[in-house]
């Protein structure tokens, strides 16, 4: 009886820690984005026997360097493989600094349910128990899975599974530097397997009325972040109004700021520039006309995004509106 061919999986290579090299082994030092995929797929042998790999370089830096451009080739070579029968699940490698930006960023422009799986390491390549290889095998195992379909795109790190949208990188250092504060894990790998403890409940893939192409008609409209903290002043903020299209507020609390700073935002939102208000804690919902009058203002409240995914999702969202109650719809649904 012939055996039965291994699922195909492309790796696409983005560069990041899992990717970096140091002096010598145990430095605390190192460069991102040093290695090829080609060193990564080699330092892994057991993935011979899960899969053949189909190894791509689509980029190679540090993802504290991440562009608008890295994620715009990122997504169209996504979109390809998804439409290629032949390619059973894709695994891409990546910085941790804005992993979690850039999972979420393809779960709302790529339109497809096949298994997309995001992975990384906080040590370097070659680090003294550096966690890559295994990372990388479990990214491997659960892109080939058929219960991984259909969940958008997924994050694996440190045999933890996590949802684009739910994942935050809450530690600067160490291996335990992800969760996901809000709704919990997806699930873990175990045994070479997924073990999924929820499903995902937000609005992404197949269910996204976004895409890449109305990003590119829209010419990638800017948004920036304003972090709240004592004495914020205004004048930032009115600087930051005849910049940008969109201002996302990193408030104390629920989304809050200095009255100064809130009349900034508030004359900014008067003159037509998207506003919505998130929170600097890391977790909790920022919840709609209740620390402010949202309604009266004209801002939009993110409720459980932080601030770096609801800077995507307004992003994305003016690309179709600047009506800031049809923003919100789009913050309550995604």
């Amino acid at each position: 009886m012939p055996e039965r061919a291994l699922p195909v999986i492309a790796v696409l290579a983005t560069g990041g820690t899992i990717a970096g090299a140091q002096p010598d082994a145990t430095a605390a030092g190192y460069k991102a984005g040093s290695v090829g995929v080609g060193e990564l797929l080699a330092a892994v042998p057991q993935l011979a026997a899960i899969a053949d790999i189909r190894a791509e370089q689509v980029a190679n830096v540090g993802s504290q360097n991440m562009t608008h451009e890295v994620w715009r080739a990122l997504a169209l070579r996504v979109d390809a493989l998804c439409q290629d029968p032949s390619v059973a699940g894709i695994v891409i490698t990546h910085g941790t600094d804005t992993l979690e930006e850039t999972a979420y960023f393809l779960s709302l422009v790529i339109r497809h349910d096949k298994p997309i799986v995001l992975v990384g390491a906080m040590r370097p390549a070659t680090a003294l128990g550096a966690e890559g290889p295994a990372n990388l095998y479990n990214a491997v195992a659960l892109a080939r899975h058929p219960d991984a379909r259909g969940r958008g795109p997924l994050v694996v790190m440190n045999e933890d599974l996590h949802y684009a949208r739910e994942i935050q990188k809450t530690a600067a250092a160490g291996l335990c530097a992800f969760a996901s504060p809000n709704r919990g894990r997806a699930g873990v790998m175990h045994g070479g397997a997924p073990q999924f403890y929820s499903r995902n409940t937000t609005a992404h893939t197949t269910e996204s009325e976004f895409s890449l192409a109305l990003l590119e008609r829209a010419g990638w409209p800017r948004v920036a972040i304003v972090y709240a903290h004592a004495d914020l002043q205004d004048d930032l903020i009115d600087f930051l109004a005849g910049a940008a299209d969109g201002i996302v507020l990193a408030g104390v609390g629920d989304g809050n700021a200095t009255d100064l700073a809130i009349d900034g935002l508030l004359r900014a939102a008067a003159s037509g520039v998207a506003v919505v208000r998130a929170s600097r804690t890391g977790s909790g919902l920022v919840a709609r006309d209740v620390e402010l009058d949202d309604a009266a203002l004209g801002f939009v409240a993110a409720r459980d995004l932080n601030p770096q995914k609801a800077r995507i999702l307004l992003m994305l969202g003016l690309c179709v509106t600047r009506d800031p109650q049809a923003l919100q719809r789009f913050f309550d649904r995604y």
